[in-house]
């Protein structure tokens, strides 16, 4: 028998990688963006011109490949390709000290969970 290990829910984090929400956020947003760029049927070469990059990138971007995307130029993918883009910072503080990273579609869902790819 295998052992096996309930995820925490975060892969970066069960890992052990740093930055590992940061990691799962940017995974997510980029996610996002592939959606939207395969729902709207744009090619890589079109999808980099609308953004600014080489398609290499759009490639990068599309594979997860995320080193070299900051989560503000991720936003600033998804505002050009017309999505909305909301930061909330709740009033109350988590009592361990430490905040949380999260990415939400519009009724609030955590994106993680359900993903994106395939919907709407």
């Amino acid at each position: 028998m295998i052992p096996v290990e309930r995820s925490s829910g975060n892969v970066f984090e069960d890992l052990g990688l740093e930055e590992s929400a940061e990691r799962l956020v940017k995974s997510e947003i980029a996610a996002r963006i592939a959606s939207i760029i395969e729902r709207r049927s744009l090619r890589q070469v079109q999808a980099a011109k609308l953004l600014g990059v080489h398609q290499a990138d759009v490639s990068d971007l599309t594979r997860g490949k995320l080193a070299g995307f900051s989560t503000d130029r991720l936003f600033r993918f998804l505002t050009t390709l017309g999505q909305d883009v909301e930061i909330r910072m709740p009033s109350r503080l988590r009592a361990n000290g430490h905040g949380r990273l999260r990415v939400l579609d519009e009724d609030g869902r955590s994106v993680a969970a359900g993903g994106m790819r395939g919907k709407r």
